[in-house]
């Protein structure tokens, strides 16, 4: 089965002629929908609004960008010092994008916005300098196949179309579905890759409470109907983690099934993530405590937090906890002598125990001080 030509002939079509069957109903915020004409308002197929976890001056990469609904809402988001990068393999959809480009940078104020044709799963290879390359280099014999598929790896890896560490938040609204089996490992890396550290996803999709039988992942009208290729939901999770991504939160997930086909439900969820977790891990003494509701809560990486109690954790996950998800359920503790990073020992992260107070304090503290003024002045409420 062709997979990719089949979703890329009816979303061809679909840039076209509204097709209802490729979306579920969103709703976004008015004030970004006044800029975007009628036409592409009508040919956005997605399932989610991930552009609520763009801020402004970000880098913004929508991965699948079809009509360039999102990236308009995004430009418009980051403002004139941000920037925004769509990434879509259909020509139609990226025609019609670019044709109201213009227009939409007149009526907001600002032309931020880059279109770019390329698989989402390869974000190193731009499939038009792809095309200016064969037309320069005619591919006619098994030799100048060979040539010209190591010229394209040198050049997509000296200059990829998406640069390593370039990007603050990926959006993608209802596009994933849409890559093949043996291909999503590699768009959760490229995922991965082209994020700054500390950057974040935000993916909104179709996932499916069953694992999807054979019979429908070789119907092809289900696969570009994002059905056949929806991730089943604690696959797409796992996904994340496995991929080296932290802080992995369903953000959103619709109680109501938006179909159901042989018992199984398929309904749109948006997943966030966050990346962050690469580098040593630095013993300085620090310490975090978790305020609870929960007696203990464990993380990806098997830290485990219990409440109330300073737990000793390696400098990148003190800086982890002190963020997004995690921060205002985190109490950040510093040791009262900073330890120097180019001093600072190596830190065992299976460890999970409690950071004695002699630690944070150093073992020689025994001062006596006096409340700090105005700490127990009148309204104060500390006695």
């Amino acid at each position: 089965m062709k997979i990719e030509q089949n979703v890329i002939d009816r979303y061809a079509r679909a840039a076209e002629t509204v097709e209802s069957a490729l979306c579920c109903p969103v709703s976004y915020d008015p004030r970004y929908l006044e800029a975007i004409p009628q036409e592409i308002l009508d040919r956005d197929y997605g399932c989610g609004d991930p552009s609520r976890h763009v801020r402004r001056g970000d880098t913004v990469l929508d991965l699948g960008s079809g009509g360039g609904k999102i990236c308009f809402i995004a430009s418009q988001i980051v403002g004139p010092e941000g920037k925004v990068i769509g990434v879509d393999f259909n020509p139609a959809m990226l025609s019609l994008a670019k044709q109201h480009q213009a227009a939409i940078a007149a009526c907001i104020g600002w032309n931020n916005v880059t279109f770019l044709r390329g698989r989402i799963q390869d974000l190193q290879t731009d499939y038009d300098r792809l095309d200016r390359m064969l037309a320069d280099a005619p591919v006619s014999s098994s030799g100048d196949y060979i040539r010209f598929v190591d010229e394209l790896r040198a050049v997509a890896s000296a200059e990829p179309m998406i640069a390593d560490e370039s990007v603050d938040v990926i959006v993608s609204n209802c596009v994933l579905n849409l890559v093949r089996p043996e291909d999503k490992r590699g768009l959760f890396s490229e995922m991965m890759r082209v994020l700054k550290p500390g950057g974040r996803v935000a993916i909104s999709d179709i996932v499916s409470d069953e694992e999807v039988p054979a019979e429908i992942l070789r119907d092809p009208d289900l696969w570009s109907g994002c059905i056949a290729g929806a991730f089943q939901e604690q696959t797409f999770l796992k996904a994340f983690a496995e991929a080296g991504f932290y802080g992995v939160t369903i953000d959103r997930r619709d109680e109501n099934p938006w179909r159901t086909i042989r018992g199984i439900e398929f309904r749109a969820a948006t997943v966030l993530a966050y990346k962050g977790k690469e580098g040593p891990c630095l013993e300085r003494n620090q310490a975090v405590i978790y305020k609870g509701p929960w007696r203990e809560v464990r993380d990806d990486d098997g830290h485990i937090f219990r409440r109330g109690v300073p737990t000793a954790v390696c400098d990148k996950t003190f800086r982890i906890m002190g963020r997004a998800p995690y921060g205002d359920d985190m109490i950040p503790v510093e040791p009262r002598a900073e330890v120097p990073p180019d001093e600072a020992t190596v830190f065992d992260c299976r460890r999970s125990a409690e950071r004695s107070p002699s630690e944070t304090k150093g073992a020689d503290y025994s001062e006596n001080l006096e409340a700090a003024p105005n700490v127990c002045a009148p309204g104060k409420g500390c006695c």
